[in-house]
């Protein structure tokens, strides 16, 4: 989603399209990022605000273990698509689409929800916002907000469809204080064509304001205009890298690297899952980026991700702490992770259900402290052990055995000295490996082995 302009390479950050004295500037150190989340049966969906922090905005870590920061009290009393962003004055705003768990996604809706806050911890209650009353047939699909600086007016973006028309298109509607918002206008139709949604726009890069979205043919484009008005954007990316059934595109600038840009999209088919690629705005040149290199929040779906000083970085680490639940990714097969399933260890790719088949609580060695066990967040009790050197999922009898079997010691990855893998305690020539995506203790000799025995660690 929309991103703050970086000044310089630090990250010294003011708000975007306006002359902001020295004092109001803000010194970017970490990312935030927002979403909901939602699991391929329904049965992880939570049409809730959750929040994840990350130093790169690549490695994400949930907040408040993975459960919900904000939860919607106002219209249906759900929402999807929440859109985070720092105001004029350093305060915060977050908007989402009001959409309930198994409602009609094309239910027409003129209104959005609104949150406040000044510090990201403690928020305003949640309020309606009416964007989109007079086209009666229309939702209000995945606002977002940018301050456009001729109007001195927010710019809320949002996908609708307009009275006389039968396609979405993006639509705007102004405001100066999120209470309060005028009648709704076309911002961007690409000349005409259809089901455009999911607008991102990134304002003042060298004079020029970027618009990605999601085109009629569900592939993420971008648009560019030296103006903010309504209608002048042109397309000048057509179709970054990718498959089809991709949206909600958030573009991403580095804090450390002025001239780094990521663009983070929602793969929904058949499952959700985001892809993304690294390059840079201005030119439109992206390339895919390996699932090694980042790893999304489980479950998480529709992000926007923001830059936020190391002040409100520990401030939220401090009010809703992080998560226990862990998950092993494989180094040779980035898509997948660690999980149990009929009592078997195995590796699969995200996402499927249920998600806590792959969390791990990794406590202290059942066999020796210093070394680890892989406890199962939903079924607590029970421990990845091997068993005829298959590694399965059992309850804890309390014996020696058991206890052997459960434990690993944790080494630098032998693909990866950055990522680990983990040695058998009482077959120390063993490690654990995947082999056809079934988890077993091996031996280790070749490269391959190297690589099917190395995982990222991650929440």
């Amino acid at each position: 989603m929309f991103l703050a302009a970086v000044v310089g390479a630090v990250g010294l950050v003011a708000p975007l399209g306006a002359a902001v004295p020295a004092h109001a500037a803000v010194v970017n150190s970490d990312y935030v990022m927002a979403y909901f989340v939602e699991s391929p049966t329904g049965s992880g969906n939570s049409n809730t605000v959750h929040l994840a922090v990350s130093p790169d905005a690549l490695e994400w870590t949930p907040l408040n273990q993975n459960q919900p920061i904000l939860t919607p009290t106002a219209g249906t009393k759900g929402i999807r698509d929440p859109f985070i962003y720092r105001l004029q004055d350093g305060s915060w705003v977050l908007l989402a689409t009001d959409i309930r768990t198994g409602a009609d996604f094309s239910a027409p809706n003129p209104a959005i929800h609104v949150w406040t806050s000044p510090d990201l911890v403690n928020w305003s209650s949640d309020t309606m916002l009416t964007v989109n009353a007079p086209n009666t047939q229309s939702y209000s699909w995945a606002p977002e907000v940018f301050w456009d600086a001729g109007r001195q007016q927010y710019a809320i973006l949002f996908s609708g469809i307009p009275n006389g028309s039968n396609v979405s298109k993006i639509l705007v509607s102004y405001t100066t204080d999120f209470k309060t918002a005028s009648s709704p206008a076309v911002f961007f139709d690409n000349n005409g064509q259809g089901n455009i949604i999911d607008a991102d726009v990134v304002t003042g890069v060298n004079g020029v304001n970027y618009l990605y979205y999601r085109g009629a043919d569900a592939t993420l484009r971008g648009a560019k205009s030296t103006s903010l008005d309504p209608g002048s954007f042109t397309e000048y990316v057509t179709a970054p890298p990718q498959g089809q059934c991709v949206e909600a595109p958030t573009v991403v600038r580095s804090l450390t690297n002025a001239n780094q840009w990521w663009l983070w999209g929602d793969n929904y088919c058949p499952n959700s899952k985001f892809d993304v690629w690294q390059g840079d705005v201005t030119t439109g040149n992206w390339t895919a980026l390996s699932k090694a290199n980042y790893t999304a929040p489980i479950g998480a779906k529709h992000n926007t991700i923001q830059p936020i000083t190391s002040t409100e970085y520990n401030a939220l680490l401090n009010k809703y702490g992080t998560t226990t639940a862990m998950r092993l990714k494989s180094w040779d097969y980035p898509d997948r992770y660690v999980r149990h399933q009929n009592g078997q260890g195995r590796i699969d790719p995200l996402p499927f259900d249920p998600q806590a088949d792959s969390q791990w609580k990794l406590v202290p060695g059942l066999a020796d402290p210093n070394d680890v066990s892989f406890e199962s967040v939903n079924y607590p009790g029970s421990y990845l052990r091997h068993s005829s050197f298959d590694v399965v999922l059992n309850t804890n009898d309390g014996s020696s055995q058991f206890a052997a079997d459960a434990t690993f010691k944790k080494v630098p990855g032998l693909a990866n000295s950055s990522w680990s893998s983990f040695q058998s305690y009482n077959y120390p020539d063993r490690y654990i490996r995947h082999y056809n995506f079934q988890l077993q203790i091996s031996p280790i000799s070749t490269s391959t082995d190297q690589a099917d025995a190395t995982f990222h660690v991650a929440p």
